[in-house]
């Protein structure tokens, strides 16, 4: 994404009315149907794996006057987490590290979101959340993008789109199996296309 989208972004936000109490201002999006997964990235045997879990519920309020201000709380289906190589899921999904048949969520809540230095995303925009992993709790923070559709009008935001960006140490929730082969840190990467409801 160019810094000129963000910035369209940012002064399309900034051109609503302002005159919505605090409720008013948290409008409700939905994520859009066909992009319901969340891509994660893993070291197996020093080299590079991807996979993904699909999301299993998503509340997402966003708030267009003070962005820091919006909310989001998603849950993720660790039973249905796939890899590109099949002989690793089922060590994956095993006791050892995720243990899906006794934590079948992941779940994600936003505790803070930071703008830029002058309330810019495009300055370096930060999600920290509450993320459950495995009955562990502990807090994790990503980059964010938060964008409009290509070519739409500048105050059109009935579809936007979230990037989201970061990596979490596994052995920090437990899920510490097969160490010598898997190493510590998993990556996260997070496309979202999110879909305003009346």
């Amino acid at each position: 994404m160019t810094d000129h989208t963000r910035r369209t972004l940012i002064a399309g936000l900034a051109a609503l009315p302002f005159a919505r109490d605090a409720h008013a201002a948290l409008t409700p999006y939905v994520l859009a149907t066909e992009r319901r997964s969340v891509e994660f990235t893993y070291t197996l045997s020093g080299t590079a794996q991807t996979g993904t879990m699909p999301v299993q519920s998503a509340q997402i309020l966003i708030d267009t006057r003070r962005l820091q201000n919006s909310r989001v709380d998603v849950a993720m289906d660790v039973a249905r987490a796939r890899t590109k190589l099949p002989f690793a899921r089922g060590p994956m999904l095993g006791s050892s590290v995720l243990n899906a048949a006794r934590y079948p969520t992941i779940r994600f809540v936003t505790t803070k979101i930071q703008l830029g230095p002058t309330g810019r995303i495009s300055e370096g925009a930060t999600v920290t959340g509450d993320l459950t992993v495995r009955d562990v709790t502990r807090p994790v923070t990503l980059k964010a993008d938060l964008y409009r559709r290509p070519g739409s009008a500048v105050d059109d935001l009935d579809t936007l789109f979230i990037r989201l960006v970061g990596a979490l140490n596994r052995h920090e929730f437990g899920a510490s199996g097969y160490p010598d082969l898997v190493q510590p840190m998993i990556g996260l990467n997070i496309r979202a296309e999110i879909i305003r409801q009346d």
